[in-house]
């Protein structure tokens, strides 16, 4: 009998067909079997043994943390009494769409949704969101199936993400866009400007300053794509490179038309702000190329691990003691050295539209950093020091 009133000891043994074993508990461990019974509705009311294995699991880990979860008394019936079994349903219509028997309780997410595949091959694995609650989080691809709060058969929810996309693809058609697009316009191809203007140059000195920087800044991008950046996920919807393309390729041919335009007028002060420009969009993308190169050090590639990042030698990285997500600093800083540096609304549009975007990334990533490491340096803001 287990009885879940506090402080009141209870005992028992497990059924026929299990080894002898008795074991006292207090409350505690009341507390424990009203977890489970509420966590797996369908087990309630079964006998003990049906649970027994979970319990001595749970009841280990809070009354002897020193005990290692194999001394568990361990059910007669060989090494099949250990497999696990997985139901996976429709997170929507609650319809049962695949049973797999004889799951290996270390079987990770990313195993199960292996093995979902085979029988639904239309939902491949980078579709797929599997979770406990039919509303609640994705489990990771890393999560382990005996570590998660089941039993022997455990219930998951299924949801289909669309179709998916790596992020090198994204990246790659993202950033080559701007950078065939500007030039389209720097060398005034025809249809674009009439006639008269096809294939000339500017006059002015500010004009092919901007193309080298434009140019410069999404090579850039492309090489860090292909060489330097490691992605915790590896796809993303496919729907959303249409937007992204369509946001940085608009962007382009906008502050493109106006820039390499016949009749544009060089800044208002001339050299000295062309070259204050000019200082800050080199500084700032030397900051963003140094801060990836740490980012990139802190994950093995090949591997999801997350870690705190902290300066380094160099002095450009240095700005993570006050903010979480100096690579968008920089990113910042770059595109208003650029908008300085022409005088261009587009591009000073292009840059607020950026900043209030990578804003809401930083956030997020501040607010994860808090969550998953309770030494995080308190005096760090998302993005820019002592301010936001």
């Amino acid at each position: 009998v287990i009885n879940g009133r506090r402080n009141k000891k209870a005992f028992f043994s497990p059924e026929e067909g299990w080894p002898h074993c008795s074991l006292h508990l207090d409350g505690r461990l009341g507390k424990h079997f009203t977890r489970i019974t509420s966590l797996h509705p369908r087990r309630r009311g079964r006998s003990l043994g049906a649970n027994w294995h979970l319990i001595c699991r749970l009841t280990t880990r809070s009354l002897c943390p020193g005990l290692s979860q194999r001394s568990c008394p361990e059910p007669r019936g060989g090494r099949a009494s250990h497999l696990a079994q997985v139901e996976i349903l429709d997170a929507k219509t609650r319809e049962k769409l695949c049973f797999l028997d004889k799951v290996e309780p270390q079987a990770t997410i990313a195993e199960i949704k292996n093995l979902f595949t085979k029988t639904h091959p239309q939902w491949y694995p980078a579709r797929q969101s599997l979770r406990l609650d039919p509303k609640g989080k994705s489990l990771k691809d890393e999560d382990v199936l005996q570590k998660l709060p089941v039993g022997t058969t455990a219930t998951l929810y299924f949801r289909d993400l669309g179709a998916q996309i790596s992020w090198v693809t994204v990246f790659l058609t993202e950033y080559a866009g701007p950078l065939f697009i500007y030039l389209l316009f720097y060398f005034r191809v025809p249809f674009i400007y009439g006639h008269k203007y096809d294939f000339t140059s500017s006059r002015h000195t500010v004009v092919h300053l901007a193309c080298i920087c434009h140019s410069f800044h999404y090579i850039k991008r492309l090489l860090e794509t292909l060489f330097v950046h490691r992605f915790s996920h590896g796809t993303m919807p496919l729907r959303n490179i249409f937007k992204n393309c369509t946001y940085y390729w608009g962007f382009a041919a906008w502050m493109a038309y106006y820039i390499n335009h016949p009749l544009y007028t060089p800044p208002t002060y001339g050299a000295q702000q062309v070259k204050l420009a000019l200082a800050i969009f080199v500084i700032c993308q030397l900051g963003n190329f140094s801060i990836h190169m740490a980012l990139r050090d802190l994950r093995p590639a090949g591997s999801k691990t997350r870690k705190i990042p902290y300066p380094t030698k160099n002095p450009f990285t240095w700005l993570f003691l006050l903010v979480s997500c100096p690579n968008y600093t920089y990113e910042v800083g770059s595109w208003i050295g650029f908008a300085i540096m022409t005088q261009c609304l587009p591009v000073a549009l292009f840059s607020l539209v950026g900043f209030t975007q990578m804003t809401i990334w930083a956030k997020g990533k501040h607010r994860s950093y808090l969550k998953e490491f309770r030494d995080y340096p308190p005096l760090r803001m998302p993005i820019i020091p002592f301010l936001l």
